[in-house]
């Protein structure tokens, strides 16, 4: 073998285990969807504006699941949880008549006392299934989801766009049309070439970039903070921090209130961009996509950080996008477009459930 040939067999098995199989196998299948998606006169730069946008919307959900792991309680499969506080957070500043930024910073600064309580008791909870938790957050996700909807239709809120004609209770879903609907996705929105042609530039959402860049590094700080270090000494060898004097169960409770609290704020920068509250069992399975994107991301059952959960929410949201118009320019006969999102989006997932070493 030349030497040219052992260096290139050295960077590629570095490269290999550096990335893990599950992140090129989706990395080339995205490229391939991209290169089809010209072939056949998709317009390049609207697609990439529609991957940024859906990453990002998705990005603080996905960031949610990193206290949890490595707090220690793994993958949080009861992210509804902090979904339903962001909700019940966003629906009190509609009724409250807030609009515009207000609105938006209203609605999550009244998430967030729901989420820390809520955080808690699932602490507590999760604390007494050590060894169980992932099951046991999949069906109290479950469960709070349906108990919510008996909720919704008890609460009295009486905002023209969110009761229904006639009897208590809210709508299914809720138009955030002045509200905060794209609150952040439209401040100092620029595009950066002629969208109509086939390599046209792109639009650039400033303001949820900036936003969610500011949670990242939050995130960051957390991580690298005292009770950051102490929460992953407590994930990585419980034993070896109790014998270091630390409180097992209150790290793993902190880990989990934090991840409860992003994904109440997350839910709220998701709804902005999509434009609606998704009330009643929309939030029942979002846990899973989350959970998907930060394994594909390379993170594991035991430890996650901010990298993986940007690769991985970009990896998963952009071939979600790209998937469904390429989908559509192929198979145009009944609902065989939209089946085919299906298959790709829960292939994903599964494949990602496969994967839990993340290529370690």
């Amino acid at each position: 073998m030349t030497e040219k040939a052992m260096s290139f067999s050295t960077a590629w098995k570095s490269f290999y285990a550096k990335a893990g199989l599950p992140r090129i196998v989706i990395g080339v299948f995205f490229i391939f969807l991209n290169i089809v998606s010209i072939v056949i006169g998709i317009s390049f730069g609207s697609l990439m504006t529609d991957v940024i946008i859906r990453a990002l919307m998705n990005m603080i959900l996905v960031l949610a699941m990193v206290p949890g792991i490595r707090s220690g309680i793994g993958l949080n499969f009861g992210l509804p949880l902090g979904i339903l506080c962001g909700l019940l957070g966003g629906v009190i500043s509609i009724e409250l008549d807030f609009t515009g930024a207000m609105g938006f910073l209203m609605a999550i600064l009244i998430a967030i006392p729901f989420a820390i309580i809520v955080g808690i008791a699932y602490g507590w909870l999760l604390n007494r299934v050590k060894g169980s938790e992932m099951m046991v957050a999949t069906y109290v996700g479950f469960s709070a989801v349906s108990l919510m909807s008996i909720g919704w239709m008890l609460l009295p809120l009486n905002a023209p766009e969110m009761a229904w004609p006639m009897g208590m209770g809210v709508r299914t879903t809720i138009s955030l049309e002045g509200r905060f609907n794209h609150i952040l996705n439209d401040f100092w929105r620029f595009p950066t070439g002629d969208m109509d042609l086939s390599f046209g530039g792109f639009e650039i959402p400033t303001g949820l970039i900036l936003f969610v860049s500011f949670m990242l590094f939050v995130m960051w700080v957390i991580n690298r903070s005292k009770m950051g270090i102490a929460m992953k000494t407590v994930g990585a060898n419980p034993k070896f921090a109790t014998a270091s004097g630390l409180n097992v169960n209150f790290y793993r409770m902190f880990g989990t209130v934090l991840s409860t609290v992003f994904g109440a704020i997350g839910i709220l920068v998701y709804a902005q961009s999509f434009g609606f509250l998704q009330l009643y069992l929309a939030p029942m399975f979002m846990g899973f996509a989350a959970v998907a994107g930060v394994l594909i991301g390379g993170a594991n059952v035991r430890d996650a950080n901010i990298s993986h959960v940007i690769i991985g929410t970009f990896l998963f949201q952009g071939l979600l996008v790209i998937a469904l118009p390429v989908a559509n320019n192929i198979m145009t006969l009944g609902s065989l477009a939209e089946i085919t999102r299906l298959v790709v989006s829960n292939g994903i997932i599964l494949y990602a459930l496969t994967q839990v070493t993340g290529g370690d």
